[in-house]
């Protein structure tokens, strides 16, 4: 695979995995099946790691499930609920134990042995529960991981929630658990739906999901919702050294605890639980699928912190999943942001482990070709591994005459310009650029879309209809627009006008990092964003570094790919982007129209808005832990040293970072002083 395949490919995988997550969290009726989902973000984020230039402004990998709706107040998480990244045999699960240890500073398993705890992961809905004084006094679904909504009435109808902690309880604690439907009580509510002439559940996740978020409590008590608690959140006083300790404190004060959680030595001991879990799994009174094994020691869960979007400390172990036959019915070809032409298989929906898949990636023209699929071929689809759901190649029936070789356009179907394929790269791309309306609306939409401005009723479909209408044509138009705009336009009535006008005036002011991330440049996703905004703070700070860095071999194009974890190919997918007329001019309309906040640092943290460079070795711990604490407690870090670094931590046989800091007259600390600066003094 070279750069121009694995773009496309990632195009193709932004979109699958964007429809599936909002089927799957916000409307509680999945497309897919987990283990589809899984791997398809598995590739996603394979392909990114081989080719960290292509990352997306929209990749799937920053993502944790999706903002919440209208129909609930939102409630904003203490800490956030995080994901959780997947192994899928014991190799990677040994892969993901060595970087813990890498990070850690650990040599080796004789080091310091990490202990796991594992526990089966429940397929049900994430919900956080706050206690006060041992008091529940509300609760709230995963959302977006920072932001979910608030299902306390709902929650309150659960037998299984204790309205107060058996013995002594902290002053504030976020307790996570995993609502969920036992099979028997699916399948008796699915005969329920249907006696009604209702609409029925897909799964029981799908079920549990549904029940929970029910505007009036009364249906929510009326369905027999379970709950098993199992993580911590937030909480005023340390609870336990180990999670094993935790999960019997969650027991002692009264929660239903999984009974099946073990803890266990090493990779081998983990192993042998996961086969033996695969074979129970199908006699359990619930659905799982797969287990969560975390470090057991909570003072190594604190240093090895998140990266993205998941803990360090721990991973899913996924049960492998199924192969299915079906039918292909037609190619259809999507064109994305960058005009790439990506070929999409519709097949006959065929049922996959409760799911109906409708859908696949072809990738591009050679891989149609490779694979000789063609319209009407029986055809096998891949569910584990790499991409789901993939298309592994045709069934061959026999005595049934196949159709004609598809045949790839040669031009755009949005706009009709000329689709080229340069020579030696396996992408066809839309010549139409900007004139293209497919790459126009595919930009818009991204802006509006929930992680970045999160316009409530301005979706795909409003979208298309307003730039076909000549409503939108810029980001700057969505701003602009006015009720007469919309009046007597099809579907349109008065308080859908009003709510429409609400949602769009609410994002007049929006925070730095969203706002970039909103613009959609290449690589730009939402964590490359928060870093961006993080470390220039301001919209106007930010906007002229980007043009000073628009000149190669410039202080400021240097300091941009110096920031951590931002590097040089983000740097000059920024200084591409700030290079183009239009785009500097479609950015300032926008901006011009908007409030956009600065990014601040708490006050509290102890490094609060300061630019810190680390050098040479730390004994103590490794570089990446000691950049992870120091963005905990609010600083910047950057690799290169220059006028605007506050600090040099200095390791053993620092160099010429070292040389540098002393010829600016940059404060320098030791290691043990950087310790201390950071709480960890001995």
């Amino acid at each position: 695979m070279d750069e121009t395949e694995a773009a496309a490919e990632l195009s193709s995988l932004a979109v699958a995995l964007a429809r599936l997550s909002h089927a799957y969290h916000v409307d509680d009726a999945p497309e897919a099946s987990d283990a589809e989902y899984d791997a398809l973000l598995r590739r996603n984020e394979a392909i990114e790691r081989r080719f960290p230039r292509l990352v997306r402004a929209d990749t799937p990998s920053a993502k944790v499930g999706a903002a919440p709706e209208g129909g609930f107040a939102k409630h904003q998480h203490l800490v956030p609920m995080l994901s959780l990244d997947n192994v899928f045999d014991r190799a990677e699960f040994e892969a993901f134990a060595a970087r813990a240890r890498r990070f850690l500073g650990l040599k080796d398993e004789a080091d310091t042995r990490l202990r796991f705890v594992a526990e089966p992961k429940i397929d049900g809905l994430s919900i956080s529960l706050t206690y006060e004084d041992g008091h529940f006094v509300g609760g709230a679904t995963r959302g977006d991981g920072t932001t979910g909504e608030d299902v306390t009435a709902n929650l309150r109808t659960l037998k299984g929630l204790p309205e107060r902690l058996a013995g002594k309880a902290p002053g504030l604690i976020e307790i996570r658990g995993e609502v969920f439907l036992q099979k028997v009580d699916f399948l008796a509510l699915n005969q329920h739906q249907a006696d009604a002439g209702q609409r029925l559940f897909a799964n029981p996740r799908n079920a549990a999901a549904g029940s929970l978020r029910q505007l009036d409590p009364e249906i929510t008590a009326g369905r027999p919702l379970s709950l098993f608690a199992y993580a911590q959140g937030r909480s005023s006083e340390r609870i336990a050294d180990t999670h094993s300790g935790y999960l019997d404190q969650l027991r002692a004060w009264g929660f239903s605890v999984n009974p099946l959680s073990d803890v266990l030595e090493n990779a081998e001991e983990a192993e042998r639980f996961q086969t033996e879990l695969a074979l129970k799994r199908s006699a359990l009174a619930y659905d799982i699928d797969g287990v969560v094994y975390k470090i057991d020691d909570i003072a190594l869960q604190e240093r090895l912190g998140f990266v993205g979007r998941a803990p360090r400390w721990a991973v899913a172990w996924k049960f492998p999943a199924e192969q299915a036959v079906t039918r292909l019915l037609e190619i259809r070809i999507q064109v994305g942001r960058t005009g790439a032409l990506t070929p999409v298989a519709v097949l006959e929906p065929v049922n996959v482990g409760g799911v109906l898949v409708t859908r696949a990636t072809l990738h591009n023209e050679d891989e149609i070709a490779r694979k000789d699929v063609r319209p009407g071929d029986r055809v096998q689809l891949q569910r584990a591994g790499d991409v789901i759901p993939q298309i592994l190649g045709r069934v061959p029936e026999d005595g049934v005459e196949r159709g004609e070789p598809y045949v790839f356009p040669d031009h755009c179907p949005a706009c009709g310009s000329k689709a080229v394929r340069p020579e030696g790269e396996v992408v066809v791309r839309c010549t139409g650029g900007l004139v293209c309306p497919a790459q126009t609306v595919e930009r818009l939409i991204h802006l509006v879309s929930r992680p970045a401005f999160d316009i409530d009723g301005l979706g795909d479909k409003s979208i298309q209809e307003f730039h076909d209408a000549g409503l939108i044509r810029t980001p700057a138009d969505i701003f602009r627009l006015k009720p007469e705009d919309l009046d007597g336009r099809e579907g349109w009535k008065a308080t859908s006008i009003a709510k429409l006008m609400r949602a769009i005036e609410a994002r007049r002011t929006i925070p730095l990092a969203r706002f970039i991330y909103g613009l959609g440049i290449r690589r730009i996703g939402e964590t490359n964003a928060k870093l961006l905004a993080r470390h220039y703070g301001s919209y106007a700070e930010w906007r002229a570094q980007m043009l000073l860095a628009t000149t190669i071999g410039s202080d400021e194009r240097l300091a941009l790919g110096s920031i951590s974890r931002v590097g040089p190919s983000i740097a000059d997918e920024l200084a591409t982007f700030f290079s183009e007329e239009h785009n500097r001019i479609a950015v300032d309309e926008l901006a011009a129209l908007l409030t956009i906040t600065d990014e601040v640092a708490p006050e509290s943290a102890a490094l609060a808005g300061k630019t810190i460079v680390f050098t040479g070795t730390l004994a103590t711990m490794t570089r990446p832990e000691a950049k992870a604490m120091a963005e905990r407690l609010g600083a910047k870090v950057t690799d290169t040293v220059s006028q605007k670094t506050d600090l040099v931590v200095l390791g053993a046989e620092a160099g010429s970072k070292a040389k540098k800091a002393a010829l600016l007259g940059i404060a320098t600390l030791d290691e043990p002083a950087w310790r201390e600066l950071a709480g960890l003094a001995d």
